[in-house]
């Protein structure tokens, strides 16, 4: 059983990480729920529920209960996120930890007050909530209390939160309809349109992560997958180039582009001007692409890197704001008052 200690904890779309104070990170696992269909009872969640996709009988369904940056099952999100949680901390009898809880941008009010509810449940005395883009940027060592503007993108698997910051506050603010989930679907179309080739979501996902480009590669990569041959309805194995990936996923990348862009022209002068000069950090897993900050760049003419370990960003910022509340505990949002409804 974990010590008793406050937790900050990213519940992301496709994946939920939670830091100990003290420890670090203790828990990364995937947002997946398997439930029976018929009795609607729940037979497994995280990287146990996770295996099961593609692979179980018809009654059985392995879903994310998280989509596009919002809660489409919150019955199931409450009862995961209340399930990693008591994994983490364990029972507790006489003290109750705190936790720094950030969660999809698209959540609303009532879910907020809710997701607080399950997080009392589950043992936890308070919980306050940390905007993901300030989270993020935190996480990533941007500075918090300077009067400079700073471009912060956080690409998730549902959504891209894109941010303008300036001392500790977001000045303008986009969440894009466009994450890694969206690359995904655009390599499944574009195989079963150019290859007459079925693939499901984990294999698009192998493909963008192992040879996947935002860019022509000088170097060629192949890999193998094995989908349906949607002519003869038979297994069929072929080798995919990371050309292909990069032809497939240039329409999501456009509207990205598109989103930052936007954004870019609602920025005030001089804050725009920072960054012009700073330029553009890109955060969350799907900033790891390979070329994408060099295809933003490009487009925008704009600087644009990406942060160290950015899938680890938002919940290090919620690990920082615990382990120095003093002085960091002002950038959240107080869950008591919302839980009071006042």
């Amino acid at each position: 059983m974990a010590s008793v200690s406050d937790i900050g904890i990213d519940l992301g779309t496709s994946n939920i990480l939670i830091y100990m104070k003290g420890k670090g990170i203790v828990l990364r696992e995937p947002t997946v729920v398997a439930i029976d269909r018929d009795t609607r009872s729940i037979l497994a969640f995280g990287e146990e529920a996770k295996r099961m996709i593609g692979r179980t009988p018809s009654n059985i369904l392995a879903i994310r209960p998280l989509r596009d940056g919002m809660i489409s099952d919150f019955e199931l999100v409450n009862f995961m996120l209340k399930g990693f949680v008591m994994k983490v901390v364990g029972k507790r009898m006489f003290a109750r930890p705190r936790a720094v809880l950030s969660v999809p941008t698209e959540v609303n009010e009532m879910e907020k007050r809710s997701l607080i509810s399950t997080m009392f449940d589950a043992g936890m005395r308070r919980t306050q909530l940390f905007n993901r883009s300030l989270a993020a940027a935190l996480g990533a060592g941007l500075p918090m209390d300077e009067a400079f503007g700073t471009m912060i993108v956080d690409i998730s698997a549902g959504v891209s939160d894109i941010a303008v910051l300036s001392y500790g506050k977001v000045i303008v603010k986009k969440c894009a309809q466009t994450g890694g989930d969206r690359f995904d679907d655009a390599i499944i179309r574009h195989l079963r349109r150019k290859h007459n080739l079925l693939i499901g979501e984990r294999t698009a996902e192998e493909l963008k992560i192992n040879i996947g480009s935002a860019i022509p590669r000088t170097e060629q990569l192949y890999m193998e997958v094995t989908g349906r041959n949607l002519i003869t309805g038979l297994p069929k194995t072929m080798r995919i180039t990371s050309d292909d990936i990069t032809e497939a996923i240039d329409e999501p990348l456009q509207q990205l582009i598109e989103s930052i862009h936007g954004v870019l022209e609602h920025t005030p002068a001089e804050l725009a001007a920072d960054i012009f000069e700073f330029g553009i950090l890109l955060s969350g897993g799907g900033a790891e692409m390979f070329g994408l900050c060099e295809a933003i760049a490009d487009a925008l003419k704009v600087p644009c890197s990406c942060a160290d370990d950015p899938q680890n960003n938002v919940v290090m910022g919620c690990g920082r704001a615990l382990e120095n509340m003093q002085e960091l505990g002002q950038y959240l949002d107080d869950g008591r008052k919302r839980s009071m409804g006042r």
